[in-house]
């Protein structure tokens, strides 16, 4: 640690608002206590999280900094007790309760993963909070297999890129919503089978269509609002319907659930920030065992649309919130 420096540069929130509460700030350079390490952090990802914490409606866990960032990679410069799965000078990029948009990130040891061979550390900031997300919630929440058609929307986010991939790599066959036609022929180039412009298509017509009448037998969802009852009509018999956020409310109106028993439909969802280490750490084994191989031969990758410097955090937001992005964004720190 004494090679280290003392102060460091981070990311605040000046109060609850939009982009323009998003500050800078030196702050002191933490120190990894037992089963944490201390990152020098390269870049960090950008999350929609972040934005809902911005807006006062998404703290942190307790015990977590209010340093907005869930997913960082760089280089472990400091260890604590009872680590021994990384090493000092290790490259890797990791899942964090918060803190990630900063030059130095304290990360447990057990949700750090090495950087993807092929992945610079800048590209493999955008791997952590995505692929977590995507493989508990599609492949063990929703239990997808091979030759079940899967159904994302938003397909041309961060989340959305990385479950085409996964879902396709894995054997499903993959459908997309897209909100314009540069969108949708990004989600083709990404492996989706059926990309559908949700703002042209009435994507449940779509699906069933497409599908003999069937309907999907998992859906990722992150709209909510008007959207559920639609997924409820897109689902196949025995489908199952994942939610992981609700960009137009997580509360409606006369909803039937008449499909869901006569479907015999699941409905579930979840978060990833709050739940326990051990939940988090059998993910990133997961992850390394059945994912990072094919991170590292290069068969799926995250997509980064646009870098910012960590100063610019506030020019990364805006255009978070644009939806204009087609993947990842990330901010550099410039170490």
């Amino acid at each position: 640690m004494s090679t280290l420096p003392a102060k460091m540069r981070e990311i605040f929130f000046d109060g609850a608002g939009g982009p323009e509460v998003i500050k800078l700030r030196e702050a002191a350079v933490p120190t990894p206590g037992a089963g944490k390490v201390l990152v020098e952090v390269v870049a960090a990802g950008i999350n929609r999280p972040d934005c809902i914490q911005r807006a006062g409606l998404y703290p942190p866990p307790p015990g977590e900094s209010e340093v907005p960032g869930l997913e960082i990679a760089g280089r472990v410069v400091a260890v604590g007790e009872n680590v021994d799965n990384v090493k000092i000078g290790d490259e890797i990029c990791a899942l964090v309760g918060s803190g990630g948009y900063a030059e130095f990130c304290l990360a447990d040891a057990a949700l750090c993963l090495p950087r993807p061979k092929p992945l610079s550390l800048i590209e493999a900031a955008g791997v952590p909070e995505t692929f977590f997300t995507v493989y508990d919630n599609v492949f063990t929440r929703g239990a997808l297999k091979a030759g079940e058609t899967f159904l994302v929307h938003g397909g041309s986010s961060g989340i959305g890129s990385t479950a085409i991939q996964l879902a396709k790599h894995f054997g499903a066959r993959v459908f997309a919503t897209a909100g314009s036609a540069e969108k949708v022929e990004f989600c083709k180039g990404l492996g989706a089978d059926v990309a559908i412009n949700y703002r042209e298509q009435d994507f449940v017509a779509e699906v069933k269509a497409l599908t003999g009448k069937k309907g999907a037998d998992v859906i990722l969802d992150m709209v909510g609002g008007p959207y559920l009852q639609k997924n409820v009509s897109a689902l196949a018999p025995d489908g199952r319907l994942v939610q992981i956020a609700f960009l137009q409310g997580s509360k409606v109106k006369d909803f039937d659930f008449m499909s869901v028993m006569l479907k015999r439909l699941t409905l579930t969802g979840s978060t990833l920030r709050s739940r326990p280490l051990a939940t988090k750490a059998a993910i990133a084994a997961a992850l390394r065992e059945q994912v990072w191989p094919l991170l590292d031969r290069g068969a799926v990758k995250p997509m980064i649309h646009a870098r910012f410097p960590l100063e610019q955090a506030r020019a990364a937001h805006e255009l978070m919130e644009t939806s204009a992005h087609l993947g990842k964004i990330v901010l550099l720190t410039g170490k």
